[in-house]
């Protein structure tokens, strides 16, 4: 899958959007032809042929993103990187029926992704659509999301507390419960790194950074971009994947 396919998806949900809300005004229109003959009753139309008419601008703005970015694609080539190979992604949210976290190169193409599994477990794919890591939400007196590997051994958590005056501290462990690191983060905006002992960073999220060479291939400057130069092994990645769980299937 190529980022030009996710904004053409996008696009058709934009576009379904549109088709839908023309549904209940059709059937207004109809039952007071038939029925009521009321010509005020056909302002009850407007709302849903506002929302359709903004919804199927928005079909056109993320189609025209969609052929833009597969021209600018057209001499990118296929790498062979597995998703534990990247120093950076970029995440992109789809918020459907289905939410899923879609993680890609910064040249275009689909490194993973992040679905719901069952009940309170989420699952890490590869671009093959193999599971790689699982992640096990646990909200008891703090949030717990516990990380495993494909075999299900566990490898760690990010444990997630709320303190006073509404102050959240989350700390990432490895599976003896020793600290990784801290995660640090702003409460405004997008933007959490986590910090080992030494005060050195390990990874870091962050909304509003992207490179401007990313643009042509991803249009929007605000689109999330991970870093995990300091996270050197499967392991370590894994782990420091977790408060992506946190930061948009939990708190969202």
């Amino acid at each position: 899958m190529k980022i030009y396919e996710y904004y053409r998806d996008a696009a058709k949900i934009h576009l379904n959007g549109s088709i839908a809300a023309l549904l209940p005004a059709c059937l207004i229109v109809f039952g007071n032809i038939s029925f009521v003959k009321n010509q005020q009753m056909m302002l009850l139309t407007l709302p849903f042929i506002i929302y359709s008419f903004f919804s199927f601008q928005f079909y056109l703005f993320k189609i025209h993103q969609s052929i833009a970015i597969a021209r600018n694609m057209s001499h990118s080539k296929s790498t062979n990187y597995s998703l534990f190979d990247a120093s950076e992604l970029l995440v992109l949210f789809m918020n459907t029926q289905s939410p899923e976290l879609q993680l890609y190169f910064p040249n275009g193409y689909l490194a993973g992704s992040i679905k719901k599994y069952k009940r309170n477990t989420y699952a890490l794919y590869n671009a093959k659509e193999e599971v790689i890591g699982f992640y096990q939400v646990k909200r008891r007196m703090l949030i717990t999301i516990n990380v495993h590997d494909q075999n299900q051994n566990h490898l760690g958590c990010l444990e997630i507390k709320k303190h006073p005056w509404k102050k959240v501290k989350k700390v990432l462990l490895d599976k003896s419960g020793r600290m990784i690191g801290a995660v640090k983060g702003s409460s405004v905006f997008m933007d959490e790194e986590v910090i080992n002992k030494k005060n050195k960073q390990l990874g870091r999220l962050r909304r509003g950074w992207m490179p401007f060479e990313w643009s042509p291939l991803f249009p929007n400057p605000n689109t999330p971009v991970l870093t995990l130069r300091e996270l050197k092994s499967e392991r370590d990645k894994l782990l420091g994947m977790a408060f992506l769980i946190h930061e948009f299937f939990v708190e969202r």
